[in-house]
């Protein structure tokens, strides 16, 4: 398992005490950092995880994510197995499938989950960034789209 690298605090100016929480799970260190590191610069609050086990630990440490940026594919996990996992412990959580394999059945068993968005590999970071701040904004109805 590789370990969870947090950001707790929100890189702004001003102190934010109410950052929204966001969970990055990605195999892809490059990616992983990118997206972490856009996120933290618009004041987020930022846990990153590489692996399933880690995504897992952290959901279990009763972290109260707003929103969980998640790979599709990763090293220890199939399908859409750790969606279900996260979904049944942070029912709340808003969660976006990053994935390069945006096959159909994928699509379709995410939507069934309940996840917020699919995102397609490549994407543009201001473009996770903004899609972040929509299912985090109060009047997200947590419905799929």
């Amino acid at each position: 398992m590789e370990p969870l690298a947090m950001r707790d605090f929100p890189r702004s100016d001003e102190k934010n005490s109410a950052a929204l929480r966001v969970l990055v799970v990605d195999d892809e260190p490059l990616i992983r950092w990118s997206v972490s590191e856009t996120l933290a610069d618009r004041g987020y609050e930022v846990v990153e995880t590489g692996d399933a086990e880690g995504a897992r630990s952290a959901v279990d440490a009763n972290h109260d994510f707003d929103v969980v940026l998640l790979d599709y594919r990763l090293p220890d996990s199939d399908d859409l197995s750790l969606l279900a996992s996260i979904r049944r412990s942070s029912p709340r959580a808003q969660v976006i499938l990053m994935t390069a394999f945006g096959r159909p059945d994928v699509v379709h068993g995410a939507l069934e989950l309940g996840v917020y968005r699919v995102v397609n590999k490549p994407f543009e970071l201001d473009a996770i960034a903004d899609l972040v701040a929509q299912a985090s904004a109060p009047e997200s109805d947590g419905e799929a789209h």
